[in-house]
């Protein structure tokens, strides 16, 4: 895949980033560049590859997947202008 003048252009548009056509030519090329080096890698054999979450062996930390209220709901509330048992009480809306 390679990006043109065009595509460029259209990315920045999208982002909201203002490109000079001196800027935008200049990145035409290292676009170009970047994704030569993702082609690049899609060729690596990763058969057999673990992933990895860190360059040292470690075992990761887990915590227990419980289902709680929290702990908070006082404080959730606490600004709150009108609760009742800790749930947001707000006006009744008929059109």
């Amino acid at each position: 895949m390679s990006v043109d003048l065009a595509t460029v252009k259209r990315v920045a548009h999208l982002a909201r980033i203002a490109v000079s056509e001196e800027e935008a030519n200049r990145m035409v090329g290292e676009l170009n560049g970047i994704l030569g080096f993702v082609e690049q890698l899609s060729e690596v054999n990763v058969e057999g590859v673990e992933p990895m979450t860190s360059v040292m062996p470690m075992a990761m930390k887990k915590r227990t997947d419980e289902v709680t209220d929290g702990s908070k709901a006082e404080d959730i509330v606490a600004n709150a202008p009108v609760t009742d048992h800790n749930f947001f009480l707000v006006p009744k809306v008929v059109e």
